[in-house]
């Protein structure tokens, strides 16, 4: 059985940064994509970064330059490195891989307070 947990997240003024982490466990390899999603208060999940088994990346446009994702395949763990947060960055945050089929993590609250 997949999972996947978070840590990372927590309240910070803007400006500031966080990292998340989330490692993915159970019988698992091999994971083609990674990433991280986010939803804020009364609007859809969206898109923040994901990174290929080949290290190939997206971004958001809201996040470019600001985030940066990246993975220990050795640890089966994923990274969002979070500079210059804005309050319009608070939300949940959720972990996702691609492994056969879609897991999500639990997610994880980050507030950035102006």
């Amino acid at each position: 059985q997949v999972q996947l947990v978070e840590s990372g997240g927590g309240l910070v003024q803007a400006g500031g940064s966080l990292r998340l982490s989330c490692a993915a466990s159970g019988s698992i390899f091999s994971i083609n994509v990674m990433g991280w999603y986010r939803q804020a208060p009364g609007k859809q999940r969206e898109l923040v970064a994901i990174i290929t088994s080949g290290v190939s990346t997206n971004y958001a446009d809201s996040v470019k330059g600001r985030f940066t994702i990246s993975r220990d395949n050795a640890k089966n763990t994923v990274y969002l490195q979070m500079n210059s947060l804005k309050p319009e960055d608070t939300a949940v945050y959720y972990c996702y891989i691609d492994w056969g089929r879609g897991y999500w993590g639990q997610g994880t609250q980050v507030t950035v307070s102006s």
